[in-house]
């Protein structure tokens, strides 16, 4: 029992460092349980009813050690081959040899006990299962070969080739029940007589490493890391769309394979990621979105979404608010009716020259001075409203004298007051960019200064339309 004890630990050793699972799943496979021993083989007829009559008679010719007696490991090495080593154990207490007197005994084989002969063997074995051929996943028959070495006591021991046949039931994927009979040829029958040895026992398969538990193997499972489904090679399909979440631009939302399991909601061609107006249907240059009036604006972005406009007035068409036929982008006068030659703005005319003039020619200032008298402002007030009306128009104020006093003083005096009368029509509003002024004192008359009408024409304020 020491031995035995000695065997087994050598052989779990080897199983802990090795194995692993046996398929292409689970390339390693440890097998334990018992076996028995049958020399009965060496004597036996070579007819075919002569050497199986006798087969399955374990109570007169088999060697059985009541407890774990056997361990195997073997590796999977593809298409459908496996290789392993055994180690087995027995006590030898029913020697079989043909029988000295068969007529006295009625058999013609005697049976001996050597003095339990212990038994040990070590061997190689090649193993081919019939599982696939079958295409079954329970029942798996198989056919093996290989070569060791027995010992049975002190006595005989010796090399052997070997054959067999074998056949396991998989309770589950990684659990089976094995039995397995091997005949084991001694080329030197006084070395050790050939035998046939039994085996009956569990197979575990194992190795096989699935790291995230879906039930596939990490060498099968394109996303190892993360339980998945089998049609999608271990890969998980989160939004269960068919579309597996490596695979998924929106692994998270239901889509469609053409986008990539993204979705598009409102059926315009544009998935809901690139969409922005995913719940309307809209056009995919405009990002999804619609354009109700066919102005190339989306509806989000048009003020005027059911009237076609350009994109500079924000999809609005341009309107004309004064209706003199230029449009307000281009009116420098938008509500006041003008002339297309004037940029939409009224012309100043001869008639409205005249007027303005027949106004300033009435402004009456303080004697020697620039100061505007009272009775002028509502004059000038009239002037500072006809200006207004033309809003795109620029007038010169200019003052002039008449020939009382030095040529200097006059020319000062007539820039003074053509300033004063500047500066209090853009009290009334008028932009100070419009108007200029300027003074000319004496050197312009339009009346004689040698009569006293005249003079007083000659002390006089005009407006000039300047372009």
């Amino acid at each position: 029992m020491k031995h035995l004890n000695k065997l087994f630990a050598a052989m779990f050793l080897v199983a802990g460092l090795s194995s692993q699972a046996q398929d292409s799943d689970n390339p390693w496979a440890v097998s334990f349980g018992a076996n028995a021993v049958d020399t009965r083989v060496q004597n036996a007829p070579t007819s075919f009813s002569g050497a199986f009559s006798n087969y399955f008679n374990a109570k007169d010719h088999w060697n059985i050690l009541p407890s774990v007696s056997y361990l195997n490991v073997s590796r999977y090495v593809g298409s459908g081959f496996t290789v392993g080593v055994t180690g087995s154990v027995n006590k030898i207490d029913k020697l079989v040899s043909y029988a000295a007197n068969p007529g006295v005994t009625g058999s013609i084989y005697d049976i001996t006990n050597p003095g339990d002969l212990t038994y040990y063997a070590a061997d190689a074995v090649i193993r081919y299962s019939f599982m696939e051929a079958i295409g079954s996943k329970v029942i798996d028959p198989s056919i093996h070969v290989g070569g060791g070495y027995t010992w049975m006591g002190d006595v005989y021991n010796g090399g052997t080739a070997n054959g067999g046949l074998g056949l396991t039931f998989w309770f589950t994927e990684n659990v089976g029940l094995s039995l397995q009979s091997t005949y084991k040829h001694s080329f030197e029958r006084t070395d050790v007589p050939s035998h046939m040895q039994h085996f009956a026992g569990l197979t575990f398969k194992f190795g096989g490493k699935d790291t995230d538990g879906d039930g596939i193997y990490d060498k099968d499972d394109a996303c190892p890391d993360v339980p998945g489904l089998k049609e999608f090679q271990g890969c998980p399909d989160t939004d269960g769309d068919g579309i597996p979440d490596k695979d998924d631009a929106c692994p998270e939302v239901a889509g469609l394979k053409e986008f990539q399991g993204c979705p598009d909601t409102d059926g315009d061609g544009v998935p809901d990621k690139d969409d922005a107006c995913p719940e309307v249907a809209g056009l995919k240059e405009l990002q999804g979105c619609p354009d109700s009036d066919g102005d190339g604006i989306a509806d989000k972005d048009d003020k005027c979404p059911n009237e076609k406009g350009p994109r500079e007035n924000n999809g609005c068409p341009w309107v004309d608010t004064d209706g003199d036929g230029v449009l307000d982008k281009d009116d420098k006068c938008p509500t006041v009716k003008g002339t297309v030659a004037n940029n939409g703005c009224p012309e100043v005319t001869e008639v409205v020259m005249k007027k303005l003039n027949e106004f300033s020619k009435t402004i009456l200032f303080d004697s020697g001075r620039a100061s505007i008298k009272k009775e002028s402002f509502e004059t000038l007030n009239s002037i500072a409203e006809i200006m207004k009306e033309f809003p795109n128009s620029n007038f010169r104020i200019e003052g002039h004298t008449d020939s009382d006093g030095s040529d200097a003083l006059n020319l000062k005096l007539s820039k003074e007051r053509a300033a004063s009368v500047r500066e209090y029509l853009v009290t009334r509003g008028l932009e100070t960019s419009r108007l200029t002024s300027e003074g000319y004192g004496e050197s312009k008359p339009i009346a004689s200064n040698k009569t006293k009408a005249g003079k007083a024409k000659n002390r006089r304020v005009e407006v000039v339309l300047v372009k």
